[in-house]
């Protein structure tokens, strides 16, 4: 199973985190399958790679607590939740056979 989590990096007392993609099995600071963003606490700084994002998403990864907690004030969690909504439509309309 995949999760989407926080790896530390950076210095003492000036820590960032990157997010990647990583097996449940890994420990914390475990070789990644993919860099897919960084947040940085102390200039409160956060970036998303969204197709990479999506993919891992779309293959059944779980973002732990911290990092749904870091989408959701960044808004990429609603601006995701629209693109599966307009991608299932678009898909659905194909599997119909209308367009």
């Amino acid at each position: 199973m995949l999760k989407l989590r926080l790896r530390r990096c950076g210095r003492k007392q000036r820590t960032i985190y990157r997010i990647v993609a990583i097996d449940v099995r890994s420990r914390r600071e475990g070789k990644p399958l993919r860099k897919v963003g960084f947040y940085d606490p102390i200039n409160n700084q956060t970036y998303f790679n969204f197709p990479d994002i999506l993919y891992f998403l779309e293959k059944g990864a779980q973002p732990t607590e911290t990092v749904q907690d870091i989408s959701k004030k960044s808004g990429f969690l609603h601006n995701s939740a629209l693109i599966k909504i307009k991608a299932n439509s678009i898909h659905a309309i194909h599997k119909k056979g209308v367009g």
